[in-house]
């Protein structure tokens, strides 16, 4: 009788659930729908309007010889340069110890009290204005080196992209289900060789989400720039030497009166916006090959 009433109980719910919505629900339906397509449509309008504007006053202005020539000579190679520098060294320095203190935070916070205490620091890095870790770079390379360089200009990008790795690599590092852990352990894996052979190869798409949104933001950083690589009109002597910028340039010449100056401006803004996008493209695909293999 039992099994007869289940049957009966599973056939009256698989009808249900076939059956057509009643119009009340439909309505509700379309009426949230409708709400949820408004509100991404107005959350896209500012971007849009933002890439458009940038792109219908720079996209005259590209030609093959700004990319050569230098900031002195209406060119920004110098610049672009300087950017991807300055960038590659707050990578190195933030990358290795930003995941190494994720990893801490996710898989080693049961054992260790001073977890609590890093990741309330970390937290609190996130929102230090940039213009403040502009003003600590400077204190900590310029004062020393008595000199504005691209090293600090580095370690300021750094200090800014730390925080973004570490907590993004703690958050991807969680979402890994405990079964893989456990699966590892059964088979006799270690404690490190489960960390850093399961977890964080199953965690490395989030991971590397977390770095590319660390660097878009390094990249675009004008105020810790001011501060510690200042800005070069021609090349740069070296990595201890002032440095230029996309950021700075187009602070610099945004309120030039010189036409081709401003001009100027809005073009590189469009290489450094093409920048980041092919970094990110460049990433989402070695994500995705990897993932396949």
């Amino acid at each position: 009788m039992s099994a007869y009433l289940q049957s009966e109980s599973n056939k009256s719910l698989a009808a249900e659930l076939c059956s057509p919505l009643t119009p009340r629900r439909l309505l509700f339906t379309y009426v949230m729908n409708a709400i949820a397509f408004l509100f991404t449509g107005l959350a896209l309008v500012p971007l849009l309007s933002l890439l458009w504007e940038i792109f219908v006053r720079g996209i005259s202005g590209l030609n093959p010889e700004i990319f050569v020539k230098t900031v002195i000579d209406n060119g920004f190679s110098n610049a672009i340069l300087g950017t991807i520098t300055m960038v590659l060294i707050g990578a190195l320095l933030s990358i290795p110890t930003g995941i190494m203190t994720g990893i801490f935070l996710a898989e080693f916070s049961q054992t260790n009290p001073a977890v609590g205490f890093v990741r309330f620091i970390t937290k609190i890095f996130t929102g230090v204005p940039s213009i403040v870790v502009g003003i600590f770079a400077y204190a900590v390379i310029v004062l020393v080196t008595k000199g504005f360089s691209a090293i600090a200009g580095g370690f300021a990008l750094a200090v800014i992209m730390l925080p973004v790795i570490v907590l993004t690599t703690e958050e991807s590092l969680k979402l890994i289900p405990s079964s893989q852990r456990l699966a590892s352990a059964a088979l006799g894996g270690t404690r490190l060789q489960t960390t850093f052979r399961i977890v964080f190869t199953a965690a490395i798409p989030g991971i590397t989400t977390g770095i590319l949104l660390a660097v878009a933001r390094a990249a675009g950083e004008t105020a810790p720039l001011i501060f510690t690589a200042l800005f070069s009109l021609d090349w740069s002597e070296g990595l201890l030497s002032p440095t230029a910028s996309l950021p700075v340039l187009i602070f610099n010449l945004y309120n030039d009166p010189n036409p081709q100056k401003n001009q100027l401006v809005w073009t590189t803004s469009i290489v450094l916006l093409s920048l980041v996008l092919c970094v990110s493209i460049l990433s989402r695909l070695v994500i995705s090959k990897r993932m396949t293999k």
